[in-house]
């Protein structure tokens, strides 16, 4: 192109062409938002206007219809005219033209090819582009934030860095290595298609009991929910009050014990605690019709009395991490509402207890979408671990999905062995019925914050009941449980608290050990806990390193006095070691 061709003539073809950038854009941005504009998302990643038809369900006639949007024909034109001028300046610019401020278009490669280049800038146009329409609706905010979120994912989708046509970084490494990259790539593509997931670690690298959940231990109670874990104590003496690790029952126990030196399980073992963990079942067609209060009944109340028998304490200390903590909290207020008080404090890793502030994952949660899963799984049947596993993975697609297509497919690469991510692939099943109940009740109604509004095991639930020392820990990057959904609880439990913000996000921020000395956390020593998390902020300090040494001086004080270790493991009684931990529980694979 010769930029002094300024002519009609000359600039007929740019025109044409910029008219179909903008179509384009356009299609894809309905196409993003969907029949009505809803861009209502399924849990699994489907879109609602792809799901099976709500006329042939029962109560059909009853489903909201879904929301409209609209632009306003000015802030539209005003949208149109600035993708003129940036796509003017792009096209005078023509194959000289860099993609600017996008890690996937970094690599040197991109800038010395100058069609890839080009490809790359005129998709980061269309991208903005796309997202200032999203930004410019008229819309409830529920139905913006769907709308970025779809966006969001077609962009991830469209990018030219996913094309061997247009990734100027794997065709150099395909000349380089003389096609063997994409030999590799072909090979790695048949691999995850035949174990049913993108490879995100190099999985034959770990083996759990082998070189991840290794810490000794033994399985001293099972039944059809879970395993108990008691942990060979690291110290001559042990606190009198034991401590029970409650893990979310949407992944593996193990996340809380990767590896010796970052492992929360041994820590807490090292600080003399006598430690046990429910190792919960990973659910097939047997537990097709387990519900919410089986859980709560069978699986948490199960697992604190079993230690109180096994210990002889009458109180112990307990942690429960994500879902873990949701389930903890609920048997702890049913046993209330029974007048049992087993524990004596608890720890709620970034959980949820007050539902009303659970960020970019509401947008997949409404009445049509609550009722499908209902009608679907409610009666009974399996959520299958990967639609969980993918849903999470699409909340950040560049970095978890299309970066290890990249990677494994187009460059022929081995993704680097990493204990964390390897734990990440490995999914688990969720119970039907315990999902739609657990997705209605907590998620859509938010009932479990309204003290009285459910009963689970007979019981009328307040969380207002569990009046014991609650130290409550929630992550500021955390895109699962948000920092300020973490911080309601604070709001919600009626014993004393101590409130802790860590840096980095819902996994990173929780394993944390003080040996690495990263990161850093924050405290608020006056006592006060405002209504909402940036108040409470406001009165904080920072303070360098992990929070889990002020969580073990807190727990210690809550431990009692200190005992000889106990020599084996039960009791010798009722309860012996069936097996060596990790146990069976933990390898059934989703």
């Amino acid at each position: 192109m010769k930029q002094q061709d300024t002519g009609a003539d000359a600039f007929a073809p740019f025109q044409k062409a910029l008219t179909q950038g903008w179509t384009q854009a356009m299609e894809a941005f309905q196409k993003a938002a969907g029949p009505g504009g809803s861009a209502a998302f399924d849990v699994g990643g489907t879109p609602l206007w792809q799901l099976p038809q709500m006329a042939q369900f029962p109560g059909a006639a009853t489903m909201p219809e879904l929301p409209k949007f609209s632009i306003d024909p000015e802030q539209l034109q005003s949208i149109q005219q600035q993708y003129l001028s940036d796509a003017t300046d792009l096209w005078r610019r023509g194959f000289g033209a860099r993609p600017e401020g996008d890690k996937r278009f970094a690599a040197e490669a991109w800038g010395s090819n100058p069609l890839a280049a080009f490809s790359a800038a005129v998709y980061l146009l269309n991208g903005r582009t796309m997202m200032r329409m999203a930004e410019a609706i008229d819309a409830d905010d529920k139905t913006k934030a769907r709308l970025r979120f779809a966006v969001e994912q077609w962009m991830a989708a469209a990018s030219p860095s996913n094309s061997l046509a247009f990734n100027a970084e794997a065709q150099k490494k395909a000349i380089d290595t003389q096609g063997e990259s994409i030999a590799k790539g072909i090979q790695n593509l048949l691999h995850d298609m035949k174990q049913g997931h993108v490879s995100m670690t190099d999985e034959s690298a770990f083996e759990v009991g082998r070189n991840v959940a290794t810490t000794e231990g033994a399985v001293v109670f099972e039944n059809a929910y879970f395993q108990l874990l008691e942990y060979k104590p690291l110290t001559a003496k042990v606190y009198e009050r034991p401590f029970l690790l409650v893990p979310p029952c949407i992944n593996k126990f193990y996340i809380l014990d990767l590896q010796p030196d970052n492992s929360l399980i041994r820590y807490a073992n090292e600080q003399g605690h006598r430690v046990f963990v429910v190792s919960w079942r990973n659910p097939d067609e047997s537990l097709a019709q387990a519900t919410w209060d089986d859980y709560i009944e069978n699986a948490a109340i199960k697992a604190i009395h079993t230690v109180q028998e096994i210990s002889g304490s009458k109180q112990i200390n307990t942690l429960g991490f994500c879902v873990g903590g949701t389930i903890l909290s609920t048997a702890l207020a049913v046993l209330a509402a029974r007048g049992e008080k087993p524990a004596a404090s608890v720890t709620l890793l970034t959980t949820f207890l007050d539902f009303s502030d659970t960020g970019i994952l509401d947008i997949f949660v409404d009445e049509p979408m609550v009722q499908y899963r209902e009608m679907q799984l409610g009666k009974g049947g399996l959520l299958p671990g990967g639609d969980l596993a993918s849903t999470f993975s699409f909340l950040r697609p560049n970095d978890l999905v299309w970066n290890y297509v990249v990677g494994n497919y187009l460059k022929g690469e081995t993704p680097p062995a990493f204990d964390l991510l390897y734990w990440n692939s490995d999914a688990t099943n969720l119970p039907g019925p315990f999902y739609a109940w657990y997705l209605r009740n907590t998620y859509h109604e938010n009932k479990l914050a309204k003290p009285g509004a459910l009963t689970v095991c007979g019981e009328k639930v307040d969380l207002g009941s569990i009046d014991i020392p609650a130290y409550i820990y929630g992550s500021r990057e955390d895109h699962i449980v948000p920092i300020g959904g973490a911080y309601t609880s604070t709001q919600l439990l009626t014993g004393k608290k101590r409130f802790v913000m860590g840096a980095s996000g819902h996994i990173a921020g929780v394993i944390n050990p003080p040996a690495k000395n990263k990161r850093s956390h924050w405290l608020r020593e006056d006592g006060k806990f405002p209504k909402t998390q940036p108040e409470w902020l406001a009165g904080a300090q920072e303070q360098p390193g992990s929070w889990w040494t002020d969580w073990a001086q807190w727990l210690k004080g809550h431990a009692g006095k200190q005992i000889p270790a106990p020599k084996g493991y039960g009791n010798g009684k009722a309860y012996k070691a069936i097996e060596p931990a990790p146990g069976r529980y933990v390898k059934a694979k989703a």
